[in-house]
């Protein structure tokens, strides 16, 4: 049984002191929820407050990126050291990286690589363009993400990773997949490729997020489907009263399953 994972991505949003009252706020609620893990990925600015301020409590905190180096002449990188101690997983390749930040399956790669072999655990994020979709290029594309990122990484590895299934036109735009569109792609296109590279026991334990215009409207409807594992959330994760209720009816969700 795979424990379904939501977690909220800020992107370029809240200073020191809103994150810090945000996680004053969530902590406690979310700390006596039952069958979900929730977590907050937050600039790299936020995250040793946050580590304050969430102590004590279940909630993972992630970086929204990292460089692959353990250190160097890399002005305005993080590295995963630097992460150490501070945050326990990070978002890789999201598509807002990729389009940009020139991100590439080669380099998205080598972080997972460097967050795997500094304990974090990876958010791994892939996803077609609107263009892509409805060229019928989804499975092609999107199985193509995976098999690059995963390259060289052991079934073991890969058992602890995390992978976010993003359609980079859902993103921020209102207009999410259908649950059963969503469950598809990732059952068939996103597992199944997983399964093409490690088997269908590996690929099981693999937890696959849904993402893109999740809000607490349609998140029940989302969570309710078999191969949808959580969600990785944008704008309907930075309230605390919204945060609350993603990771209320996610684990309602997967209870009733």
């Amino acid at each position: 049984m795979r424990t379904p994972f939501l977690a909220g991505n800020w992107k370029m949003f809240k200073t020191v002191s809103e994150a810090v009252a945000f996680a004053e706020a969530v902590k406690g609620p979310l700390s006596m929820l039952k069958g979900v893990e929730c977590g907050i990925c937050a600039s790299a600015v936020l995250l040793h407050p946050l580590s304050l301020a969430l102590k004590g409590s279940s909630i993972h905190l992630g970086a929204q990126n990292m460089y692959w180096e353990k250190e160097g002449a890399f002005t305005g990188e993080t590295s995963p050291v630097m992460l150490g101690g501070i945050a326990d997983c990070v978002i890789i390749g999201h598509s807002e990286r990729r389009q940009y930040f020139g991100e590439t399956d080669e380099t998205v790669n080598r972080k997972l690589k460097a967050a795997l072999a500094h304990s974090l655990m990876p958010i791994v994020c892939v996803g077609e363009s609107l263009a892509q979709n409805q060229a019928g290029e989804t499975e092609a594309f999107v199985s193509g993400q995976i098999k690059g990122a995963f390259a060289d990484i052991s079934a073991e590895q890969a058992a602890g990773i995390v992978v976010a299934y993003e359609p980079i036109w859902a993103i921020g735009t209102g207009l999410a997949a259908t649950s059963e569109d969503a469950n598809r792609i990732i059952g068939q296109v996103v597992r199944a490729t997983l399964a093409g590279l490690y088997g269908k026991d590996v690929a099981g334990q693999i937890r696959i997020q849904y993402g893109g215009s999740v809000n607490t409207g349609n998140v029940a409807e989302l969570m309710s489907q078999p191969e949808i594992d959580g969600g990785l959330v944008g704008g309907a994760s930075l309230k605390p009263e919204g945060f609350i209720a993603l990771c209320e009816a996610t684990a309602q969700a997967k209870s009733k399953g």
